[in-house]
């Protein structure tokens, strides 16, 4: 079924000195061969897996780090257990050392455990590791975030942010969407998730097209990006996007920024529940007037809504303070334990 899908576009990243504009103004997905290969982590990893641990081990701090731990039969896929909202899998906090250490010494074993360290942050962790390897692709003061585990399957989701993601060790497989295809994804519930966003249900490896028929249409809008130690790729805003580390010792480093400063920090997942549990009971037809009203007001499918009015009789919205964001946030908290 991969073999069949779009490729996602690529460039060398050989000679560059920054995010080419045209990349991001695109708004799609794009690969940059060989990017970081001149790091020195990636070329500690193309020495040996025990080269790569080593380094990264040098700069920890002792700080516990948060893992991610399946059980053998689960073949390495991170979701919900069947029938159930609860997750196939445990999290706890552990010492990046020790676990490095069980990554390396489960490589080979028939059926190991699907093991996973998420999102470590190389400031609070690892410091001195992005002085070691800069990233000039990303915005000055976008920190690392570092990814390492086995053979592990992360189901398909977004993030509300750019996203800039470097292979350092293993090889990666990364099935991408847009975001026109969410209805065909089958996204799962709001309520529970595995990292604070919905994901598809479908299964990347073995799709049950007889449950979810719409998905064909998702895969014909998709790309395929498999990415080598020292290539990275850019996943747009909002962007779906599955994750497969093909081997069995995998590091990457990715960094996540916002464009608009006004949507940073921002409780979008929040809002999408809020209005979900709003506007689902309601009869079609009030849906589709209220349709017609954040058409116009929030989407704005008919230009600037202000445009034709006085200064005085425009509404420009209040500026979103720290204070003002938090007391929205504490409003949803509240709303949504309804």
């Amino acid at each position: 079924m991969i073999a069949d899908l779009h490729r996602a576009d690529e460039i060398s990243g050989t000679g560059l000195d920054s995010m080419p504009e045209d990349v991001v103004r695109s708004g799609r997905p794009m690969i940059l061969r060989g990017v970081a290969r001149d790091w020195p982590f990636v070329r500690a990893a193309l020495q040996s897996d025990l080269a790569a641990a080593a380094y990264l081990d040098r700069f920890y701090n002792g700080r516990p780090v948060n893992a991610v731990i399946a059980p053998a039969e689960e073949q390495g896929r991170f979701f919900y257990r069947p029938n159930s909202k609860q997750m196939n899998f445990k999290t706890s906090a552990q010492h990046l050392s020790e676990l490095l250490n069980a990554l390396l010494q489960t490589k080979g074993a028939g059926s190991p455990p699907a093991i996973a360290m998420q999102a470590v942050s190389a400031p609070d962790c690892l410091p001195g590791l992005e002085t070691e390897n800069p990233n000039i692709f990303v915005p000055a003061g976008t920190h690392a975030r570092v990814w390492i585990g086995n053979a592990v399957t992360v189901a398909p989701h977004f993030d509300v942010a750019d996203n800039f993601a470097c292979v350092i060790a293993g090889r990666r497989r990364f099935l991408l969407f847009p975001p026109e295809q969410t209805a065909n994804l089958y996204p799962g519930p709001m309520d529970v998730t595995p990292a604070n966003v919905p994901i598809s249900m479908v299964s990347m490896a073995e799709p049950d097209f007889e449950r979810f028929p719409r998905y064909r249409e998702a895969l014909a809008a998709a790309l395929v990006a498999e990415l080598a130690p020292g290539d990275a790729i850019y996943i747009p805003y909002l962007w779906w996007h599955g994750v497969e580390s093909l081997g069995s010792f995998n590091v990457l480093m990715n960094y996540w920024w916002h464009r608009d400063a006004r949507a940073a920090g921002h409780p979008h997942v929040a809002f999408l529940h809020l209005a979900y549990s709003l506007f689902r009971g309601m009869p079609p037809e009030q849906r589709e007037s209220w349709r017609a009203l954040y058409d116009h007001y929030v989407f704005q499918t008919g230009g600037d809504p202000t445009e034709a009015l006085a200064p005085a009789h425009r509404y420009e919205g209040r500026a979103m303070t720290p204070e003002r964001l938090a007391m929205l946030k504490a409003a949803l908290r509240d709303l949504l334990a309804e």
